[in-house]
């Protein structure tokens, strides 16, 4: 059952392939910030993910975060994420990180419930559609 409260979290190692260097958003050796709002919404997914009917899944369409602080490479990072706010298909979370020693990241997060095989086939019916680029 979807409801406020329910939460999910991730944790990782940050290895050398999730820092800003090796993603390209930076010029550090530090958790990257795309990497971060991956654990974020990977934390929501691990959420929400056993109370989903089967076909069902859902897709991120939103997410405003501030990254705060640096995480080098061999500690670990924890994300979670809390849903808030459920509104028919749309899901709201607040979603933090934090590594061994601070929180480094914060935000809201919002996700859409879809058929997953409509989802896919609708995504795949753009390959055969010409288009500007």
């Amino acid at each position: 059952m979807l409801e406020p409260g329910k939460e999910g979290r991730v944790e990782i190692t940050v290895t050398p392939n999730d820092t800003a260097l090796a993603y390209g958003s930076g010029e550090v050796d530090v958790l990257s910030t795309p990497r971060m709002v991956a654990l974020m919404e990977q934390a929501a997914v691990n959420c929400v993910r056993d109370a989903l009917p089967e076909g069902l899944t859902s897709v991120g369409i939103s997410l405003d975060i501030k990254h705060l602080a640096a995480t080098p490479p061999g500690m670990r990072a924890e994300a979670t994420a809390r849903l808030v706010e459920v509104n028919d298909r749309r899901l709201v979370f607040e979603v933090e990180a934090r590594d061994e020693r601070d929180l480094i990241g914060r935000g809201r997060h919002e996700r859409f419930i879809v058929d997953a095989r409509r989802f896919l086939e609708k995504a795949r019916a753009k390959r055969g559609t010409p288009g500007s680029i």
